[in-house]
């Protein structure tokens, strides 16, 4: 209890302070030292103002207006009406207030925290038939590493051996189930390893693994400060203006100068401070809970008030995992050799069309030769120099521009395909095929059914491929063949603003920060596109789309409703306490039970059922 008690103090210490001031107070009132208990009270009181000073006068130097002159004022008044007691019932109110909202920010957080606290630290080294401890900063890629039942999973791998496992992936993306593993599978770090031990083959270092990034997206989560906090201060010159005017008409009228005082104190604005920042904190950390990780509140913000959503399509409303269904081998060449040559461009990019002709070229077996000095174009292709002479592939718009020449039925296709050419011939095409996901359709209708006006698609494929897509996903609007910088052109030209971008790719990095609300499809995937994201989906769910939408236009409708809960309640409690009916003491102490209510009712945010 006293460690408690320690505790308590140590977080709280202001509160701590003011509250321990007014119980000895109270002991000297009781005593009839009703003198020292009044100074008491006031150095207390006044010693309380020089924060919210302090505060008021940077907030002026920042161009805001804050709303803590309301709350210095009545405390000024109270002291020189001699209503002491009402000084520190508003010291206390603003205190508690504080230290209400910082317990709520910490159990908000709590689910932000609890990926932070299961950080790994070391690894249990297997070189031969030793096994050893060493820090996890020191393995290397390659390395074979042992991972005890229990244990969390410290850098991404690959199993290699001890069989079938299954691991616990909830504090990386939000998915509730174990998911089982066996040997060639690929887990995440920070994951839990639940049911035997395996050795695994480290395929990223600590540094680069899974969950240094995401750690790093949660840190900035935890650190930022939400503009949206600020939302009070856009009520706060109305309200403001309202209180000095019934507080002043008040006087006025009666000619009672303690109606001034009467008013005030019930016109202090900690309704107006907590609400909103509560209401936000909480429904980051449901977000987070959703294996949504939502970076600041000015995202969530924006999000909310989204009317345009746009996808990319590879990787965003398709699976991601194209595999070549056709090779069209042309001007004299054969189908194995269009295969090894474009192989050897694409075996220097990560693109997913990439990872499909060399996963091609290795199940056929082909000889694939070497390429140096290969340059990447982004959102076009791959070129380089070869002993046939200039080699490319890549997009038919993209060829073209390197003065290549199609004719119509090499152009012709509804496929997703890669061209490639030698000089300025055509040798040949690789068609894919890449499944729409199952729940995309299903994610666009929901999207609908929450408020979001306009859906389109953004993509570097083909119009043919777009379109066919799309018209199976009942999207109407389709910018397709857009290199990376048509995307941020085709984002900024729309009319139904905000607007959020959802995508997975590197390509997608730059049209991510171009939008209003950049959201990164499954931080498993590329690690630019999650760091220039303003949103992450942990996992690879499009449907966590859909939620992230529905939990930001419930925390903001929270938000909204708690400022307005306490507007409209300090409002009536002005027009009670105008009539002098009641002692300014009781003012402020009904002032407390708003606090109360407005705090409780920012907390929901942290829960309800999201809209199916």
């Amino acid at each position: 209890m006293i460690k408690k008690l320690q505790s308590f103090v140590k977080e709280y210490k202001h509160f701590a302070l003011v509250v321990v001031a007014m119980l000895v107070s109270l002991g000297l009132d009781l005593a009839n030292q009703d003198k020292y208990a009044h100074l008491l009270l006031s150095i207390t009181a006044i010693g309380s103002l020089i924060p919210l000073l302090t505060g008021m006068w940077q907030s002026f130097r920042d161009g805001n207006y804050g709303l803590d002159i309301l709350a210095i004022t009545a405390i000024v008044s109270a002291l020189l009406f001699k209503e002491y007691w009402t000084a520190m019932i508003i010291v206390l109110m603003l205190t508690g207030g504080e230290a209400l909202e910082d317990y709520a920010e910490g159990r908000a957080k709590k689910e932000l925290s609890t990926l932070l606290d299961n950080q790994p630290k070391k690894a249990h080294l297997v070189k031969g038939k030793t096994i050893s401890d060493v820090a996890i900063k020191t393995v290397q890629i390659g390395d074979k590493i042992l991972v005890k039942p229990g244990e969390v999973i410290p850098v991404d791998g690959e199993i290699i051996e001890n069989g079938i496992t299954s691991v616990d992936e909830s504090s990386i993306t939000g998915e509730s189930l174990p998911i089982a593993k066996q040997s060639g599978d690929k887990v995440l770090s920070g994951s839990v390893n639940l049911s035997s031990s395996i050795t695994l083959k480290v395929l990223h270092s600590a540094q680069d693994s899974q969950y240094q990034q995401i750690v790093k997206l949660v840190q900035s989560a935890i650190h930022s400060q939400a503009p949206f906090v600020r939302m009070a201060d856009r009520y706060a010159i109305p309200f403001t203006v309202l209180s000095f005017t019934i507080a002043g008409l008040a006087w006025g009228l009666s000619g009672d100068s303690l109606r001034f005082l009467q008013v005030l104190v019930v016109a202090t604005p900690c309704p107006l401070l907590l609400g909103a920042p509560i209401a936000m904190i909480s429904g980051m950390s449901r977000a987070a809970k959703n294996g949504v990780i939502v970076k600041n509140g000015a995202a969530l913000e924006k999000l909310a008030a989204s009317k345009t959503i746009a996808f990319d399509k590879t990787g965003t409303l398709t699976q991601g995992k194209p595999v070549v269904e056709n090779i069209i081998a042309l001007n004299g060449y054969k189908k194995d050799d269009v295969l090894a040559l474009a192989a050897a461009l694409e075996q220097n990019s990560n693109h997913v069309l990439a990872v499909a002709i060399t996963s091609a070229a290795t199940t056929k077996k082909v000889t694939v030769p070497k390429i140096k000095h290969v340059k990447e174009f982004a959102g076009g292709g791959l070129e380089a120099t070869a002993r046939q002479g200039v080699v490319r592939i890549g997009t038919q718009r993209f060829l073209t521009e390197q003065g290549v020449v199609f004719s119509k039925d090499v152009a012709s296709t509804e496929h997703t395909a890669s061209y490639l050419a030698i000089d300025e011939l055509v040798i040949g095409a690789i068609t894919f095929v890449d499944e729409q996901r199952s729940n995309s359709k299903s994610t666009l209708e929901r999207l609908k059914s929450l408020g979001v006006k306009h859906l389109l698609m953004v993509t570097g494929d083909n119009s043919k491929t777009a379109n066919k897509i799309a018209s199976k996903l009942g999207i109407t609007d389709v910018r397709a063949e857009c290199l990376p910088a048509d995307k941020i052109i085709a984002i900024q030209d729309l009319e139904h603003k905000p607007v959020a971008f959802v995508g997975d790719g590197v390509n997608d990095a730059p049209v991510l920060t171009a939008a209003n609300v950049g959201i990164a499809l499954g931080a498993r995937g590329s690690t630019a596109a999650s760091e220039t994201a303003d949103i992450v989906i942990m996992q690879d769910d499009i449907s966590r789309v859909a939620d992230a939408v529905d939990i930001s236009k419930r925390t903001m409708f929270i938000a909204r409703q708690s400022i307005w809960i306490g507007i409209l309640m300090s409002l009536g409690l002005m027009l009670v306490f105008a009539t002098g009916r009641f002692k300014p003491a009781t003012g402020a102490a009904v002032q407390e039970l708003v606090d109360v209510a407005v705090i409780i009712n920012a907390l929901r945010a942290h829960r309800g059922k999201l809209r199916s």
